[in-house]
Formats: structure tokens, sequence, C-alpha cells
């Protein structure tokens, strides 16, 4: 494709109804951006031109930008939100408020103008409150031109130098960032310790470094003549004067610039045919050669993988990287920690490589919506490693499902719907975010059946990709998917903590009969598949709706006879049906044998002869 993606539809208003009811809209953003990079104290300086498109029906009359950085200093928000957890994340622990002035980091800005116009602003911890001179009328477009300057901190969670690894630089989130404004105003967030939201657009971006230094992160190098270091073509004469090289990257449809930097990567590119380039940039490290090399093969799969079960990757490169301190999705590459067994490696790469979909596609807003991206991904990650490693299981979401139970069992659960940085636990934020967030879309092929889960995945995707969708906008993917109500479903699992659990009360002989009774003893209603086994071997479901679905799922499995019955009001707590059979010949019977609904109590499940 080419890398130069059509940005007109951000200029039209859309038809696509979004979860406030009204015609979509988002807004635009043009940034360039020039800095010089000092490799010997790591401060730089930095110039920022960013044309801001008001596509919204409001009038700015100010804006914010993020500066993320500041949240590695002492007294910081994130510094006194992790001394005052129960269980703070043991990368951060209290090691922010160790931070000496030359360890901390920062941004600061220095000039500030709109349209020429010098601009009042001040600084709030991670957030710049700007006041503007003239406000920004709806369709109108303004310039903001900025002068600033930053120092990288000490590697402690994502951003930073010289991380446990030896990488010089891993620059996220590094650059002052216009805050995302929607139709629900803006989100300008302090930075505590969670996810991201961002503006869609391009990003030209200019760095100035030493030139032992490798580069690789967001966007298309335009210069590769003049940077060597792998990216030039064959044969190419690269002629390098002066102690620094600029790099010039361009990212087209994007909403966040990173990159990484050390004097020590080596730099591997692999195409895929039909596909984009892979960039893999890893340290000159004998103790983890083998295994990079063999990710590259595993990534290509990965790649493949998703891209046939979501939709076409976009753009024409994803660059895994080394660097960070675990592993974080950024535009167009991830940062990961490279120093691990090869399983570890792969696993950590399909995870990351799976947000370049659920949330640098599919941008949700990570601060409210975190289970959206994290179990979204989990769910799909979980499922490439299962075809890709081929560690054939046969129910491969089973350790999503045990995490969830343990959440719902701990007695720390939050809603879904608490944002990010509000839980009171850590382990209630990852737990809900990634395994009870895969859950909801494992537990949704139940609902709606596994054909129709996956046509939603992949509507989804060509719904809003490029955008900003909310929840509401994926359940109504769904419904129209699959003809059913879904509203219920994601009420209960996402703003409440109530759990699904049902049993089979008692079976009774009635006659030529049998007479059984299921209870639902969670707060959470789900339609059953009750699946009976004769003594004869013979196998029949039968399944029951429940009422607010207005509809029932497809039947799926043509060896299994299934009969579907009356459906159930969720107001009430039993059902009874018979099976035209005596109890002497049933040899048992059981609720969902596909583990698929998240049961919190399997014991009372079933019943046996």
């Amino acid at each position: 494709m080419s890398k130069i993606i059509s940005l007109s539809f951000f200029f039209a208003v859309f038809s696509i109804t979004a979860q406030n009811n009204t015609s979509y809209w988002q807004q635009h953003v043009d940034y360039t951006m020039n800095i010089d990079m000092n490799v010997q104290n790591f401060k730089y300086e930095g110039t920022q031109e960013l044309v801001y498109t008001n596509n919204s029906p409001d009038t700015l009359n100010q804006v914010f930008y993020h500066l993320y950085f500041n949240a590695f200093q002492p007294g910081s928000e994130m510094d006194t939100r992790s001394l005052n957890l129960p269980d703070p994340d043991a990368r951060v622990m209290d090691r922010i408020s160790k931070l000496t002035p030359d360890e901390i980091g920062y941004l600061k800005v220095s000039s500030l103008t709109q349209n020429g116009t010098q601009l009042k602003h001040e600084t709030a911890g991670t957030v710049l409150e700007v006041q503007l001179e003239k406000p920004i009328l709806p369709g109108e477009k303004a310039t903001f031109s900025m002068k600033f300057n930053g120092q990288v901190p000490k590697q402690i969670r994502r951003s930073g130098r010289n991380n446990s690894e030896g990488v010089a630089l891993s620059m996220t989130q590094w650059y002052p960032k216009m805050a995302e404004y929607d139709f629900e105003g803006w989100h300008a967030h302090p930075y505590i310790a969670r996810e991201f939201h961002g503006v869609w657009g391009n990003y030209d971006v200019t760095i100035n470094i030493d030139k032992n230094y490798v580069l690789g992160g967001s966007g298309y190098l335009q210069n590769p003549q003049e940077i060597g270091h792998g990216y030039e073509d064959a044969g190419t004469k690269v002629k390098t004067k002066g102690k620094k090289l600029s790099w010039h990257f361009k990212a087209p449809n994007v909403h966040d610039f990173t990159w990484a930097a050390d004097p020590e990567y080596i730099h591997d590119m692999v195409k895929i045919p039909d596909g984009p380039t892979l960039h893999f940039l890893y340290k000159d490290n004998a103790k983890i050669k083998e295994n990079w090399k063999n990710l590259q093969p595993k990534s290509v799969e990965l790649m493949k993988y998703f891209s046939s079960r979501i939709g076409k990757y976009p753009y024409d490169q994803y660059s895994i990287i080394q660097g960070g301190d675990g592993g974080m999705e950024y535009a167009m590459c991830t940062l990961i920690t490279g120093e691990r067994n090869f399983g570890s490696l792969v696993g950590v790469t399909a995870h990351e490589m799976a947000h370049a979909w659920f949330q640098h596609i599919l941008a949700t807003n990570e601060s409210k919506h975190e289970w959206m991206d994290e179990g979204f991904t989990s769910y799909i990650s979980t499922l490439a490693m299962n075809d890709v490693m081929k560690q054939d299981n046969q129910n491969p979401m089973v350790g999503m499902y045990q995490g969830y139970f343990q959440l719902a069992t701990s007695g720390i659960e939050q809603p879904q719907t608490t944002q990010a940085d509000r839980y009171t636990h850590n382990a209630a934020y990852g737990a809900s975010a990634y395994a009870k967030g895969a859950v909801f879309m494992s537990q949704l092929g139940y609902v709606i059946g596994d054909e129709n889960l996956a046509k939603t995945i992949k509507r989804y995707y060509n719904d809003w990709k490029f955008k900003h969708p909310t929840p509401n906008d994926f359940k109504r993917v769904a419904e129209k998917v699959s003809g059913l109500q879904l509203d219920w479903y994601l009420t209960d699992w996402t703003q409440t903590t109530n759990t699904v659990d049902y049993g089979v009360k008692d079976v009774v002989e009635n006659g030529k009969k049998t007479s059984v009774t299921l209870e639902r003893i969670g707060l959470m209603p789900m339609p059953i598949d009750l699946y009976v086994e004769y003594a004869d071997g013979s196998k029949e479901l039968f399944y029951i709706p429940i009422r607010i679905m207005r509809g029932e799922k497809p039947h799926s499995d043509a060896s299994l006879k299934r009969k579907v019955l009356s459906d159930w009001p969720w107001t009430n707590p039993t059902y009874t049906l018979d099976i035209p059979k005596p109890k002497a010949e049933i040899k048992s019977i059981k609720i969902d044998i596909t583990q698929q609904m998240a049961d919190v109590n399997a014991e009372n499940n079933s019943y046996n002869q």
C-alpha cells in the first residue's frame, strides 16, 4: 500500500453513531518536530509545530498538553500513588522518590505561540494548561509553535535511559503531546501509571543524535541513504559528515510517536510477501542473538495470523525493539525486554504486536476502557500463541478464565468501568484489564456463537479502524452481526461485579420423563447450553436462551442434536425442563461443557447418575 494514507475521512462528518448518540467526529493533528539529543547527559532540545484541526462542534478556549516525563520526579503524582498503594508495581515501588536531579525526567516548555501570538501556559505536574489567545471555532485550524527541552529519566517505567538490559534510550511519551478532546470533553488526565489516549494525525520528526547510535520506532525513515545502519539499499555507500546524524521519520495516521536508540543495536529486516517489512533491533549480545534470530519467522507467522483474523495490517512496516521495562505497544512498533527464554520472547511479541490492532488502529481510550485494548489483545494473542507455537491446547483460554475466577473471589474486584488509575490494587487492575477483558470476548462467543464472534471482530475492525471506539460501539457491531440484543451483557460484565453462577438444582423422575430444575445463583444472567448424555452413549443439547437476548445463537455442531427451549426470564431464579426419557436412562447432565461461560462455581454444574 501507499505510505501516504488518505486522511480525508478525518474532515468528514460520519454517519456512524457513537456512544453519545451523535454523529461521530474526531480531532486531527499534524506534528513537525526537530530535536537535538545529547547522549552524554541525556538532555535534549526541541521545536514543535502542531497544526490542530477542530473537527468538533464546539468552540475551544483552551488546550492541554501531556508532559509525561514530569512523572519521574520525587513527589510527582506517579511517585505519590506508588508510595500509597498496597501492592505497588515492582518496577516503580519507591524508586522515583530516590531520583537525583540528574536522574529525573522532565519536559519544560519555554515558548508557545498560537498563529504567531504568545500564549500563557502553566505546568501542573504532567499536564500543560494553555489559555488560548483566540478561540478555535468548529472547523478551524490553529498552528501552535513550541520550543521545549527535556531530560530522559533513569529507566523506571516504560520510558528512560540505560534500562536493565543496557539499552541506552527508550524514548516513549517523550514530547509535549496534545491531549485528546472528544464528545466527552478534554482527556487531560495526569500520568500516574497506566495507559494513554491520543489524537489521530501525522508526524514528521527529525532526531539529531550521535552518529554511532542506531534508531528504530514509529514511522518510515525518509533518508536511509544518509543514515546507513542497515536501512540503506544494498550497495549504497553512506557518507557520514560530522559527529551526528539526522534521522528523519514520517508516520502517517497514528496517535503517537516512539523511538529507541543504542550504539550496539543489531538491525535485521524481514519482508513479508503482500505484507509489511518487519524490523528487529536488539543488542549485540551473544546470550540473546539466537532467540532474536528465531523470533523473526515466528513474528512473520504472528503478523499473518492477526491480519487474517482481525484485518490487514495497514502500514508498510512494524518494528520489534529491545528496550523499555517489559513490553509496551506503540505506533508501528513495540519495545520489549529481550533477555528472555524463547517462549517468553515470542509470547511478549505476540501480545504487543496484537496491540497494533487493539489500540494503535482501534484506538480506545485506555484510561477509561483499558479492558478493551488489554482484554481483546490478550484474547487474540492467546489464540495466536496456541497456533503459532503449536501448543495444541483444546481450551487455550483456560488461564484467562482462572485469572478472572481468582479476581471474582478475591474481595478486591472493582467494575471494569473504573478509571485505570483508580483501582485500589494493582492486582485488581491487571486481572480486570487482561483476564476479565479476555473472558469478555471469549464468553461472547458462547453467547452469540463463535462464528458470529469471528465476524464481529472483523466488522469491528472495518467499521472503527483509525477511530476511537467505545464499549458501546463494539457491542453494537456484535448486535448487528448476531441479530441479538446484548446491552445486558455489556452492562453486567463491565459495569458491575456481578458473577455468573448456575447450578443443577434437582433431577426427578416424572413418569416416563425426567424433570430437571436449574437455578441461577449469581446475579448475572446467561443463556444455558445443557448437555445430556444418555446411558446408550448418545448425546443431546438443550439450549435455553435468556429472554432479554430476544433471539438465539446459531447451532454450530452438526454432529449433536439441539433442542431450543422456551426462554428464561432473568428475574426467575429457577427454570424447569423435561427430558423425554426416564431418569434411569440418563447418564449425566452438564451445563456448558465447553467452559466458555465464566461460571465461578463449576462444582454445581453437573448431575451424574
